[in-house]
């Protein structure tokens, strides 16, 4: 009799159910005795045993020599036997007063063995497979074992791998089962194509969707493997999108991929159907709880009459509202969305009804699949507990929690009867994902305080230990840079919600006349106020060492050399070094943009404060603020619009005067077109007139303002990330409060330190790239000053929060 293991297809569970009742399939032998009559034997034979014990296979038939048994106890034996797994065949016989229990083994496998794969290691084929060393061997689950190796490279986009598989007989009942693997050429998707939509291109579409065309990126990328569950995934992100856009009525009526065998590739056709545009109708409270004012709810209400209808403001307004009225003290409370459309206006009148629900309790939470992530770390992300009152709304709020941590490839949450009416289990599903990484990369930057070429390696765990924690190490550096560093998070500090963590690093920077090297480490703590508001405050403390550089003091004697020019205000500021800085300070944050990778709408807002002097050299308190702004311009064209600003303050305290290195610097995220810290207050390098040139010093006050038009780029591949910018940048730095402790008024004579405005206006090639968002600046100064220093070609990230 042949058997299969229970971890089959369903077709095999089938083919095995079906012989289990096939005459000549299993030899069920009981010629004493009829089916309605029972029988006593007076012992029961192994035989064809060679690795189970014969007291084993006793055990599990479960009949006993001198005790009546039927021949359903003999099935049931039957059944025992071959659920083991261990057993290709069973022959059960009454034989006198013996019943005989004959047995085939299946082979013991020694070793798996995986040939002809490079693009998958034998570690992640050994995972995938059924058979294992020590296991017991059935050509079922072999077969099952090709299919799952097929479907691992179908994975990583090779449909047309071919796999055969070779027994290997060693004797003594093992063998060796080698899969000889034809990996084939890669599976590449030639075109996704999109029909029936019109309010936005296919272009914008093909922005949104997970599965992208084949480029000369994708063998880095990945991101063109055509998958029916990704294909899925992807219909889920569209009907996100177009409902959060106003599209209520959207449908994908259907997607598909069709692969032509001769060119290998995919062509993947999403059909939609858009229907109209709405925006809110009328949009109010109503309660059936006497005691629950509707018009005190609509306060926390994020959907609005007149504003584009949006399924997020809708289910952000259900968990505002249900955690309102929890607060008020009824946890049972259950918010229920009504949508009435106007088909001729075009909006949907939104009344959210409050009902007192059914009472219901969590008993229990179950977690499974968890094999690395500590339960506790699951569990904090429920804002319900065992015995709390089970509201749906914070369970699926728990469920978008999860997903978002990273660390889980799926989080299903389903709900099971509990042991009373009343009560529910909450069953929690998840699969496991790799959070570790190891990185390595190159990049050149020609703005910042490390221009060139510069090459950086980390370690990054997200998870570290399954406890939720990150931890980096990192270490970089070029031909002017050098940077070490090493992070450590805890998201969950004292189990509060509250991010806990410190930082210590080592950076050196050598510029045109000197060094210096910054030692020092950061702890911080970082608060969620809402949903989009948090804020971080943290406590600095580094020490910064300055010396000229060997073409400056070549007698290394600390003394600059004649020649080296170098303005009064950085030579004491050189030479009054080490200076230790210890600092607070704290940020709040606003944040509602849409995609970070490539923004489309929303508003990035920092206001920051900082104070220096708990100890140390530095006496100082700093302000800053910044504000970047996305608003798409025309969404079939995808023209994405950005103004952002900012503007900073910094001023000794008491008696203090600032230090040359503590005033603001300008950068390309003040103003492009100009060099690093090129603009503002400056100081003659030999003291006397300009001859040798300028220092800049920085300045006390800065303000800039930029305008920016980002579009895609024509004929290029979506698939590539590029997309193209113009721009205009107005910046003024102005302001120096130099602490001069040695020289002459003379000598530390400041030019150019009122408040002159500087412009420029460019364009900008943005590329989405595998080593993260990187953009080429071309600026044209259009509005400068004699001391300034011009750049107008500048590389290096693209962000601009």
């Amino acid at each position: 009799m042949k058997a299969v293991s229970k971890l089959l297809s369903a077709a095999s569970a089938a083919a095995l159910s079906a012989a289990l009742v096939v005459p000549g399939a299993v030899v069920v032998q009981f010629a004493a005795v009829s089916s309605a009559e029972a029988a006593v034997v007076s012992r029961v034979e192994v035989r064809g045993n060679t690795r189970v014990e014969a007291e084993t296979i006793r055990n599990y038939i479960q009949i006993k020599p001198g005790k009546s048994f039927s021949s359903g106890d003999v099935d049931q034996a039957v059944k025992a036997l071959f659920g083991t797994g261990l057993f290709s065949d069973v022959q059960i016989n009454q034989v006198g007063s013996a019943l005989v229990v004959t047995v085939s083994e299946y082979k013991v496998v020694n070793q798996v063995l995986f040939q002809g794969n490079k693009k998958l290691k034998d570690a992640q084929l050994a995972n995938t497979v059924q058979l294992k060393p020590r296991s017991s061997f059935s050509q079922a689950t072999l077969d099952a074992d090709v299919e799952a190796v097929k479907a691992a490279y179908a994975h990583i986009g090779r449909d047309d791998a071919n796999v055969t598989t070779q027994i290997m007989d060693l004797g003594d009942n093992r063998v060796n089962v080698v899969f000889n693997i034809n990996e084939g050429g890669r599976t590449k998707i030639a075109a996704i194509n999109f029909v029936g939509n019109h309010a936005y291109s296919s272009r914008r579409l093909a922005d949104i969707i997970n599965t992208k065309r084949s480029s000369m990126l994708s063998f880095m990328l990945r991101d063109d493997v055509f998958d029916e569950n990704k294909l899925k995934a992807d219909e889920e992100l569209l009907r996100r999108f177009y409902y959060n856009h106003g599209y209520a009525d959207f449908q994908v009526v259907s997607a598909f991929g069709e692969l032509n065998d001769q060119t290998n590739e995919y062509t993947v056709t999403i059909t939609v159907n858009e229907g109209d545009r709405y925006t809110f109708g009328d949009v109010s409270v109503d309660s059936t709880i006497p005691e629950l004012d509707s018009k005190s709810l609509e306060s926390v209400v994020e959907s609005r009459k007149g504003d584009v209808y949006s399924a997020k403001d809708v289910e952000n307004s259900i968990i505002a509202l249900t955690e309102k009225v929890a607060g008020q003290g009824y946890a049972f409370a259950q918010v229920t969305p009504r949508g009435d459309r106007n088909f001729e206006n075009h909006t949907i009148s939104v009344v959210y009804t409050v009902d007192q629900g059914t009472k219901a309790y969590v008993e229990r939470i179950e977690i499974r699949g968890n094999t690395r992530t500590r339960d506790y770390v699951i569990r904090r992300e429920f804002d319900v507990s065992e015995g709390d009152a089970f509201n749906q709304v914070l369970i699926q709020r728990a469920k978008k929690r999860l997903e978002a941590l990273d660390f889980f490839e799926k989080v299903d949450i389903s709900t099971a009867p509990g042991s009373e009416p009343d009560q529910v289990v909450l069953v929690v599903d998840v699969v496991e994902k790799a959070t570790g990484e190891f990185s390595i990369g190159a990049g050149y930057s020609t703005g910042g305080d490390t221009p060139g070429a510069s090459i950086q390696g980390s370690i990054t765990e997200r998870n570290f230990l399954g406890r939720g924690q990150f931890i980096r190490v990192s270490a970089g550096g070029g031909k002017h840079s050098r940077d070490y560093g090493f992070s450590f998070t805890e998201p969950y500090f004292l189990g509060q919600r509250i991010a806990a963590g410190f930082d210590v690093f080592r950076s050196t920077r050598e510029y045109d006349d000197y060094d210096v090297q910054t030692t020092g480490g950061t702890v911080r703590f970082g608060l969620p106020i809402t949903s989009n508001i948090t804020t971080q405050v943290a406590y600095n403390i580094s020490e910064e060492k300055y010396s000229y550089d060997d073409n400056c003091d070549a007698n290394d004697d600390g003394v600059p050399d004649a020649g080296c020019y170098v303005s009064k205000a950085i030579q004491d500021g050189i030479e009054n070094s080490p200076w230790l800085k210890s600092s607070v300070s704290a940020n709040l944050i606003y944040n509602t943009i849409d995609d970070t990778k490539n923004p489309h709408y929303g508003i990035y807002a920092n206001l920051g404060a900082e104070f220096a002097g708990l100890g140390g050299d530095a006496k100082y308190y700093k302000l800053t603020a910044r504000a970047s702004v996305y608003q798409t311009l025309s969404e079939e064209m995808d023209i994405v619009g950005l103004v952002s600003g900012g503007a900073g303050y910094i001023a000794g305290y008491g008696d203090n005067d600032l230090r040359v290195f503590d005033h603001f610097q300008s950068t390309d995220r003040i103003i492009r077109g100009f060099d690093f810290n090129g603009i503002g207050p400056a100081a003659y390098k030999n003291g006397i007139d300009g001859a040798a040139g300028y220092d800049h010093l920085g300045g006390t006050t800065y303000f800039n303002a930029s305008v920016e038009a980002q579009f895609p780029l024509p004929i290029v591949p979506e698939s590539l990330g590029l997309r193209g910018a113009v721009f205009a940048d107005a910046a003024t730095l102005y302001g120096n409060k130099v602490d001069r402790h040695v020289g002459t008024p003379e000598e530390f004579q400041i030019v150019s330190s009122g408040m002159k405005w500087r412009a420029s206006a460019g364009v900008s090639l943005i590329w989405a790239s595998p080593f993260g968002p990187l953009r080429v600046d071309y600026a044209v100064p259009l509005a400068k000053q004699d001391t300034d220093d011009v750049q107008e070609f500048n590389f290096g990230i693209s962000t601009r929060f």
